[in-house]
């Protein structure tokens, strides 16, 4: 498993970065270089359960281990989902990886917001990662700018 980590620093409040990362108008923009159409649904619950999907419903199902807003949020992934709706939790497939994080941190930064992401995947996705992320990052930046 690979640990990566990203980092920007966004000229506005934490709070703003935080709206732009999770409200589901701008989410699909800065994911759309993982897979276009991405949404993400969540119950917003410690425990419970959020979903990340493509276009076609099929994406991970993962839960909040830990949610701070605006300061953080460490999503747990625990499976995935096919365009059905069914959660796979349990296959050999799945337990390679499941219990990886994906952390959302938010620093006050002389009055701008760094955004830090850590991601832990496994090497075959890492330059898909890299991606998405890189290109994402800017877009976050600039919604948020902006708004």
């Amino acid at each position: 498993m690979e640990t990566l980590s990203y980092e920007i620093v966004i000229n506005t409040s934490k709070q703003k970065v935080w709206n732009v990362l999770w409200n589901e108008n701008t989410y699909s923009e800065w994911t759309q270089f993982f897979s276009p159409g991405c949404v993400m649904k969540s119950d917003w619950k410690v425990g419970g359960k959020t979903y990340f999907l493509n276009a076609e419903g099929e994406g991970m199902v993962s839960t909040i281990d830990s949610l701070e807003e605006p300061d953080q949020i460490i999503f747990k992934h625990l499976g995935m989902i096919d365009k059905n709706g069914n959660e796979d939790t349990e296959s050999m497939e799945v337990k390679q990886w499941s219990g990886c994080f994906e952390k959302y941190i938010l620093i006050d930064f002389d009055g701008k917001t760094k955004l830090h992401v850590e991601v832990q995947t496994e090497k075959e996705w890492e330059d898909h990662i890299n991606k998405g992320f890189t290109r994402g990052l800017e877009i976050i930046k600039n919604l948020a700018e902006k708004s």
